[in-house]
């Protein structure tokens, strides 16, 4: 994993972005310098390609981080990803048209000549992408990993290394001192007749995971592992492997030392002023942009049902604070007629036609963003959830008054990763991304969920 202002991604992915990244700006390069011809070849032509390069290659990234072609490939079939590469080249097209309208080249530059130079150049990396073939050999695409444990912790390790990273092979687990019965198949199980360095030295192991369920006792070959770690085998514990390859903080794994003394959780006023410029900036120009479909989302509520068109609801934010959010009725007045709070579910009976519209399209969310303008809440943070159930999951979920360490958001690194919580189960999964985002969270990072939530957006992921 390679961490990038505090957010850690796939060293497959940093290849991916990297090589198309430099594709598309030397692309341009070339292209000009060999239209002005070999004499040309100079700074303007240079500075010219890499310019448009540059803005190219963003938005063409940008576009494919939202609709998760980057982070998110395990998640999704062939089928889907087919049909995702397709509309992230629609998108490349608009947007190199869109860059070469507004910055066009004087000549002796040609702009159709470039144009389609640039655009065979997208169209080849959609066929790569669409038959699922990579421009990277094996050896730079893999990483040989292996699990020291064998107990259900190993177990939990295993299984997310191959359900959601293609990259690593997983060369099999290493029995603890300590450990009995295995949880895991015992055909995956290294002969413990040697030691762990030879194990890792014959088996060409790139990374040890250390997800002993007992770590007291000398259950820990500690110099061993260091001898590994010395020869430049990466050796990392169970709660760092989540946070890393999952971007999460797996609760089961996760103690109150690694949160205290581990890096993270960084507030600062200069993090707390780009935020809130940032809140207020994007919070405007959205409200702009999204006011006349908030006029005619007003309208179809008061025809369908009546009013309030409005309402509000008492939310738990930054410190605890009690806050009240806005957003559009979505459900029958007499939604909770008995006075219980209620989690929505699939298909609940209690949301109108315009509801269910509103709710998969996130409409209904917009006119939080006068929260975020009056400062109850930002852009990008952890979900503000209801007095009544925040009491309830602090005394059943451990660690879960951390997540207001930090103003609740519009959209949030949990609502992009996981689908809509309407249980407690769901909250604990939801949360494990919210902790990750309290850790690690960053300009960066938001900007990396705000384009996800377009993705999200777009394809009606988790809505209730």
């Amino acid at each position: 994993m390679i961490k990038v202002f505090n957010h850690y991604f796939r060293r497959r992915t940093m290849l991916q972005i990297m090589a198309y990244s430099t594709l598309i700006v030397g692309t341009l390069v070339v292209s000009l310098t060999l239209q002005a011809g070999m004499g040309a070849f100079n700074a303007a032509a240079i500075s010219a390609g890499i310019v448009r390069g540059i803005l190219v290659a963003i938005g063409i990234l940008a576009v494919n981080f939202a609709l998760g072609l980057y982070e998110r490939p395990s998640q999704m079939t062939i089928g889907q990803i087919r049909a995702r590469a397709v509309l992230s080249f629609l998108f490349s097209v608009a947007i190199v048209s869109g860059i070469f309208f507004v910055l066009p080249l004087q000549s002796p530059y040609q702009n159709e000549r470039t144009l389609i130079t640039l655009l065979l150049i997208v169209s080849g990396t959609l066929v790569v992408r669409l038959f699922g073939g990579e421009i990277f050999p094996v050896p730079y695409r893999r990483r040989r990993a292996l699990i020291f444990g064998t107990g259900t912790r190993a177990c939990i390790v295993g299984q997310s290394l191959q359900e959601n990273d293609p990259s690593i092979e997983l060369v099999g687990y290493f029995s603890g001192p300590q450990e009995k019965e295995p949880a895991v198949a015992r055909s995956s199980i290294i002969s413990s007749a040697n030691t762990l360095t030879d194990a890792v030295r014959k088996h060409r192991v790139d990374e040890i995971v250390v997800a002993l369920n007992e770590r007291r006792g000398g259950s820990m070959p500690l110099r061993e592992l260091l001898d590994c770690k010395l020869n430049g085998v990466q050796v990392i514990d169970i709660a760092t492997h989540f946070e890393h390859f999952l971007g999460q903080i797996h609760l089961e794994a996760v103690s109150a030392g690694w949160l205290i003394f581990g890096e993270g959780f960084k507030q600062g006023v200069v993090r707390s002023t780009i935020k809130w410029f940032f809140d207020v900036i994007g919070s405007s120009l959205l409200l702009l942009i999204a006011s006349p479909v908030m006029l005619v989302t007003a309208l179809l509520i008061f025809i369908e049902s009546g009013g309030p068109v409005l309402y509000r609801q008492e939310r738990v934010g930054l410190n605890g604070k009690i806050f009240n959010v806005i957003k559009f009725r979505s459900m029958r007045t007499d939604a909770e007629k008995d006075g219980t709070p209620r989690w929505a579910s699939a298909g609940d009976a209690r949301v109108t036609r315009v509801g269910k519209l509103i709710r998969k399209t996130r409409i209904d969310e917009l006119p939080q963003l006068l929260c975020v303008l009056k400062g109850d809440m930002s852009l990008v943070g952890p979900r503000p959830e209801r007095p009544y159930f925040v009491d309830r999951l602090r005394q059943e979920i451990p660690y879960y008054a951390l997540r207001h360490g930090i103003k609740p958001g519009l959209t949030g690194w949990a609502q992009v990763r996981y689908h809509y919580g309407a249980s407690v189960k769901d909250t604990e999964q939801k949360l494990q991304y919210d902790l990750y985002y309290v850790k690690n969270h960053s300009w960066f990072l938001d900007l990396v969920i705000l384009f996800e939530t377009v993705g999200v957006v777009l394809t009606g992921k988790g809505a209730q």
